[in-house]
Formats: C-alpha cells, sequence, structure tokens
C-alpha cells in the first residue's frame, strides 16, 4: 500500500475560503432588495405578507435571507410589492454587479422551453 495520504483540516479549509473573496448569498441579496422595497415604500411586514399570502415569520426569514424562497413564492412576494420577478432579479443582479466591482452588467440571454 501505499503512503497515507493527509486529510485536509477544517482549519486548511477555512484557510482556503477565506483566501478567496466571498460573494454573498443570492438569498441575502434578494432578501435586501424585498425589504428595502417594502420600506422605501412605508409598509408593515404584515400587511404585505397578507397580500403575498405568506406569514409574517416566512416573509421575514426571506428578508433576513434565512430562506430561499421559490419562483412562486418571490413572484407572490414581488407582486405584493408591485414588482414582477423580472424586476426584482434585476436588482439583485444589479446589486450583485456593483459588488464584485464590475461597472455595468453584463447582458445574459435567457431562453425558456416551451
Amino acid at each position: 500500500m501505499q503512503g497515507v495520504v493527509p486529510f485536509p483540516s477544517p482549519d486548511d479549509a477555512r484557510a482556503r475560503r477565506g483566501a478567496r473573496r466571498s460573494e454573498p448569498l443570492w438569498r441575502q441579496l434578494l432578501g435586501e432588495q424585498l425589504r428595502s422595497e417594502r420600506v422605501a415604500r412605508a409598509e408593515r411586514l404584515t400587511d404585505v405578507a397578507r397580500r403575498a399570502g405568506v406569514s409574517p415569520q416566512y416573509l421575514s426569514e426571506v428578508e433576513r435571507g434565512r430562506k430561499e424562497p421559490s419562483s412562486e413564492m418571490l413572484a407572490a412576494i414581488g407582486g405584493a410589492l408591485d414588482l414582477t420577478l423580472l424586476d426584482l432579479t434585476s436588482r439583485v443582479r444589479d446589486r450583485l454587479a456593483a459588488g464584485s466591482g464590475t461597472s455595468t452588467p453584463r447582458q445574459v440571454e435567457l431562453r425558456l422551453a416551451a
């Protein structure tokens, strides 16, 4: 049998992750965007949650980046704020691009299967 290959320690993995620039999670940026939209409209969390058909607790978790909602949930929450899925994803994309140092968001073509 050949020599033993050492298994990396958790400290090694943390050091490698720390060496890379960490990007925010999509759900965190999405939650921040939803909260900023709600606050800008001077709306209470309970009112938006009621219109979206979700519990205030769930909406709070989404806004804090704790939950990753489905597209159906996003459409409902966005609709309660008079935003489309395209509005939400574009705004989150812009935030992500701004944080990465990219001066203008890259255009991406999206084709949906019929």
